[in-house]
C-alpha cells in the first residue's frame, strides 16, 4: 500500500510530527525519543510490511521482560487471542462493552490507546503510559478479566498476550504512527473489508474525546497535543 498518509506519518509537506520525530531542527522529542521507552508488538519475520496479516506465535507461555519495561511511559502494542481461535463474539454489543472497559482501564491505570482493532478471533491495541506509576501488566490483567464475561459461551483468552520490543531502528521517526496504521489495516489485509475505515470495530480511546478515530485526518495532531499536555501535567519526582 506504500507509505502511510501524511496525517499519520507527519505534518505538512512530508515533515515529521514534532511529537514523534523531533522538535525544531532535528531535536528529539522529549516526550518519546528523549525517554527510555519501548514499543511492544508481534515479531514480524519479514519486517513491518503492509501486505500480510499479523502472524501469531504459539499460545504456550512466552518469556516476559522484566516488569519495569511495562511500567511508566512505556508504549506497548498488545495482542490478545481467544483459545482455539474461537469466533462469534465480535458484535456491536461487544464493541460497546470493550470501549466502556477500555475507558475505565485508561483512567484507572493512566494508559491511553491511540489505536485498537478487534478481529474475529483476536484483538490488537496500543497503549501509552501517561504516568510514572502506570503499569500495563496490571492494566492488561484488569482488561482481560473484565472483558471475559462479554466473550460469552464459556470462551477463554489464550493464557498470555503477545508482545515484542521494537528495535532501535523501528523506533525512529514515523515508526510509531506506521505501527498504528498497520494495526488498523488488519481487516483490509484479511479481506474482511475493502478499506480499513469501513471496519466498524476499530478506533482509539482518549478519555474525554469519545469520537476521536485514528484514521481521521486531524487525529494525530490533536492526539499528540493532548498527550503532551497530559505528560507535562505530571507532578515532578
Amino acid at each position: 500500500m506504500g507509505n502511510p498518509p501524511p496525517y499519520l506519518g507527519g505534518y505538512g509537506k512530508g515533515n515529521p510530527s514534532p511529537y514523534l520525530g523531533g522538535y525544531g531542527k532535528g531535536n528529539p522529542s522529549p516526550y518519546l525519543d528523549g525517554y527510555a521507552w519501548c514499543i511492544f508488538f508481534f515479531r514480524f519475520p519479514h519486517g513491518l510490511g503492509y501486505g500480510t496479516t499479523m502472524p501469531f506465535e504459539p499460545k504456550s507461555n512466552l518469556p516476559r521482560l522484566e516488569r519495569q519495561y511495562y511500567q511508566g511511559h512505556a508504549v506497548v502494542l498488545w495482542t490478545n487471542t481467544l483459545e482455539e481461535r474461537s469466533r462469534g463474539w465480535l458484535t456491536s454489543a461487544f464493541h460497546a462493552t470493550f470501549r466502556e472497559i477500555l475507558l475505565h482501564t485508561a483512567v484507572r491505570y493512566m494508559v491511553w490507546c491511540p489505536a485498537y482493532c478487534l478481529m474475529p478471533d483476536h484483538l490488537h491495541l496500543v497503549w501509552m503510559g501517561l504516568r510514572r506509576e502506570s503499569d500495563q501488566l496490571n492494566a492488561m490483567k484488569f482488561l482481560r478479566a473484565e472483558l471475559k464475561p462479554a466473550l460469552g459461551q464459556g470462551r477463554e483468552w489464550q493464557p498470555q498476550p503477545h508482545d515484542h520490543v521494537l528495535r532501535e531502528e523501528e523506533r525512529r521517526r514515523n515508526a510509531f504512527a506506521a505501527t498504528c496504521f498497520y494495526v488498523l489495516e488488519n481487516p483490509a489485509r484479511a479481506k474482511l473489508v475493502a478499506a480499513a475505515r469501513k471496519w466498524p470495530f476499530s478506533g482509539a480511546m482518549v478519555p474525554g474525546y469519545p469520537r476521536m478515530h485514528p484514521l481521521d485526518e486531524e487525529f494525530w495532531e490533536r492526539y499528540w497535543k493532548f498527550y503532551v499536555t497530559t505528560r507535562e501535567a505530571e507532578p515532578p519526582m
